[in-house]
């Protein structure tokens, strides 16, 4: 059966589902950042009042829900978080497929771009994000067991053209210099590439 992505309907019941696709999705996290990702806050109920306040997609292969993302509505833009692919099946183009559905949504919207949050460890979600359009905008610091800090990325329309064979420059604190360094990593893009 083919792969489709469907926008979350409010009768949706299968958040124990989706909060353990989270969670194994998530799980490579558990003992690289700290703070410990805010999946282990979630619960099927706090996903249900997610789903009501942000529009959310699933991927689903046949009957398996095997993605996921929400996208919260801003003045500007949309703010795209829990994006989550079943690491047995990753590198399919799910996420893709996932941030395609959120990107159609924002241009449906009017909304000029799509912005999201990574934590500086996890470079291979940096590399993931620049070739799907994202740019470094900003940093942030958390708080947390150990010194923390992050990052924040916008993708520009222009940016989005080069994007494919780019990776995401660090400015001012270097991530590879500082590989102990926790924090936030926000990435943005514009939604108009067409593509």
């Amino acid at each position: 059966m083919p792969l489709t992505i469907d926008r979350i309907p409010a009768d949706f019941g299968r958040w124990d589902e989706v909060l353990a696709l989270i969670m194994h999705a998530f799980a490579f996290m558990d003992g690289v950042i700290d703070p410990p990702s805010s999946a282990h806050l979630l619960t099927p109920d706090t996903l249900r009042d997610k789903a009501r306040r942000e529009t959310g997609f699933v991927a689903l292969d046949g009957d398996r829900i095997v993605g996921c993302v929400f996208a919260e509505e801003r003045a500007d833009d949309l703010y795209v978080g829990k994006l989550a692919v079943a690491p047995d099946c990753q590198g399919q183009g799910i996420g893709r497929r996932l941030m395609r559905a959120v990107e159609i949504l924002a241009l449906d919207r009017g909304k000029a771009a799509l912005e999201l949050q990574t934590r500086i460890e996890l470079t291979a979600n940096h590399a993931a994000f620049a070739r799907l359009g994202f740019q470094e905008t900003g940093r942030t610091a958390l708080r947390a067991t150990h010194s923390v800090r992050g990052i924040r990325n916008r993708a520009s329309q222009a940016a989005r053209s080069v994007a494919v064979s780019a990776v995401i420059v660090m400015r001012g604190v270097s991530a590879s210099a500082h590989p102990a360094a926790g924090g936030m990593l926000w990435l943005k893009r514009n939604t108009l590439s067409g593509s």
